[in-house]
């Protein structure tokens, strides 16, 4: 990858790019306070079958197809709509049309972007300003990963080393599920984390929440 596309994917991916990533959980404030996420085993197994298994998984490979359907406004449609009919929870959707539609606002600045589910706004994104697909998909699993590590270390809580030893040590996951995911279609959509998605829809009862999601 050339050094401007590279620059902008790691702008876009950033904590610190306007999304407002901080503020969802996916689900994971619900394993925290049952004590299911406790330490920095059980945050690692927790991450890494989301992204093996479940919802890193399948926005990985719905990224991948927005960034072929660029091109195609009738095939990044029909690729939009099922990210947002996959979302199994209302506040997991609410994350996804949300981040996505903040993701557009900003990487407007690059040029003109229109609101999607969040793994649609970055395939599109990412496609039309040449960024190559593995490495966008790479770079959208670490950016998953880090924002749950982080949403770990102000809830379960954990240390800022245990958080850098989990991404760590979830590194060969990320590259290999980019590789698979790169090579992927839509026949390959689906997951068997359940406990990630149940944690997403019990979230929306749990008496003390500091998170959307």
């Amino acid at each position: 990858m050339s050094t401007e596309p590279l620059l902008k994917l790691l702008t876009w991916l950033s904590p610190a790019f306007p999304v407002g990533g901080f503020s969802y959980s996916h689900g994971l404030e619900t394993v925290i306070a049952e004590g299911v996420v406790h330490d920095r085993a059980s945050l690692h197994d927790w991450i890494a079958d989301l992204i093996a298994h479940g919802s890193g998984w399948n926005d990985a490979v719905l990224l991948a197809e927005a960034h072929a359907a660029a091109a195609d406004p009738v095939r990044l449609a029909a690729v939009a709509e099922l990210a947002e009919a996959m979302a199994p929870a209302a506040e997991r959707r609410r994350e996804t049309l949300a981040q996505g539609a903040a993701f557009a606002a900003a990487v407007s600045a690059w040029g003109p972007a229109a609101p999607a589910p969040y793994c649609i706004a970055v395939g599109k994104a990412a496609a039309d300003h040449g960024v190559p697909l593995e490495d966008a998909v790479t770079a959208w699993l670490h950016a998953f990963a880090s924002n749950l590590v982080s949403i770990a270390l102000r809830a379960v809580p954990l240390g800022q080393t245990d958080g850098v030893a989990v991404l760590a040590a979830l590194g060969p996951l990320i590259l290999a599920t980019s590789a698979r995911a790169a090579a992927a279609t839509l026949d390959d959509l689906g997951g068997c984390a359940l406990m990630g998605d149940i944690a997403a829809m019990r979230h929306e009862t749990l008496p003390v929440r500091l998170f959307i999601s």
